[in-house]
């Protein structure tokens, strides 16, 4: 039944005037139309709500992060170790590497001291990169842009393109080395962005584990 039927039949008892036969009535039946076309549910139309906000609040199944089995398949392998080892290294690296950076760059001393680190850290980038791509190909069946970890994966390329420029200014001797420390800031802080990424879904995966259950002797 529609929902001008609805309308309709409860307002049948109600005293009509010469508006409901006028302009009024055919913009409210042309609205009605409109909305049963937009949201056709069937819980609002047997109500006659008709708001957008209700037909925006059904709730929306949203695909966990891990399914049952990839969950399984990522606490089983050895790369995900790999990568809970590999993951803070990197990041005392980086932070190493930003203080030595800075004092450069701030100073003028210690080109050479930053410029390893900097080369150390984009190392460890590369070594976390490649195990990460072996970890998604083990839990979800390809090596990147996996549907949980899309996002994560598509700006760990704009990290890792920046770090490779870094790399390639300092092979080629491209620049002064004060150049190449400020490209570097600048892998720094995509990396930064992509660090925080991983430690949302990190979080996500926590909120979505399933609870432990506990025996409690009587």
């Amino acid at each position: 039944m529609s929902s001008n039927a609805i309308h309709h039949s409860t307002e049948n008892n109600a005293p009509r005037g010469p508006e409901d036969f006028g302009l009024k009535a055919l913009l409210d039946r042309r609205f009605a139309a409109l909305i049963d076309a937009v949201a056709p549910c069937p819980w609002t139309a047997h109500t006659g709500d008709h708001s957008v906000a209700a037909a925006h609040s059904r709730p929306v199944a949203a695909r966990p992060l891990y399914t049952t089995e990839e969950r399984a398949r990522r606490d089983a392998t050895v790369w995900t170790l790999v990568q809970g080892i590999l993951a803070p290294v990197q990041f005392v690296a980086f932070a190493i590497s930003l203080v030595l950076v800075l004092r450069y760059l701030l100073t003028g001393e210690g080109a050479q001291i930053a410029t390893l680190s900097v080369l150390i850290k984009t190392a460890l980038l590369y070594t976390i990169m490649v195990t990460g791509a072996v970890w998604e190909k083990v839990v979800f069946g390809r090596y990147l842009f996996a549907p949980a970890f899309f996002w994560e994966d598509v700006f760990s390329m704009l990290v890792l393109a920046l770090h490779t420029a870094y790399l390639a200014a300092v092979l080629l001797r491209i620049g002064t080395p004060g150049e190449q420390l400020v490209l570097a800031l600048a892998a720094y802080a995509t990396y930064v962005v992509n660090a925080g990424q991983f430690l949302w879904k990190l979080r996500m995966a926590r909120l979505e584990a399933p609870a432990r259950t506990t025996t409690v002797a009587a």
